[in-house]
């Protein structure tokens, strides 16, 4: 009996040493996960606060992108009523060469006439004076 006390005593004493190692390895298990639970939060942290940071930088880029699509219409806008104002002008201008051109026809014709008009009487009055020479000639002899 004695022996198997002494055996029972040993076997009590190995479980408790099992049980012992298993508690230490337990608490080193559980202090492992807890550290590696931590890490896994601060990472899992830091990726929200990325997340946040590019939803903003999103946030911020359709906000920039909605107001260059507003200035390009209002840009748009002011071309085509600065090409609408350029074919008017064109127009008028193409209206006013057209006058000028007939002005010029006319002032033409007009210089032309008058150039006539002045070339008939320089011969009349070349005419009228070769006239009055005689005349005075005339008067001359006749005196």
């Amino acid at each position: 009996v004695a022996m198997e006390t002494v055996s029972l005593e040993h076997q009590i004493q190995s479980v408790q040493r099992h049980i012992a190692f298993l508690k230490k390895e337990q608490m080193e298990l559980l202090h492992d996960l807890h550290l590696e639970i931590l890490r896994l939060q601060k990472h899992c942290s830091e990726l929200t606060h990325d997340l946040e940071i590019k939803e903003l930088e999103a946030h911020q880029q359709d906000v920039l992108d909605r107001e260059l699509e507003e200035k390009c219409r209002a840009m748009e806008a002011q071309l085509q009523e600065k090409e609408k104002d350029n074919l008017e002008l064109r127009k008028e201008l193409q209206h006013k060469e057209t006058l000028v051109a007939a002005l010029r026809s006319s002032l033409r014709n007009k210089e032309r006439r008058f150039l006539e008009e002045l070339k008939r009487r320089s011969h009349r009055v070349t005419i009228l004076d070769t006239e009055l020479q005689k005349q005075t000639e005339a008067a001359a002899y006749l005196s």
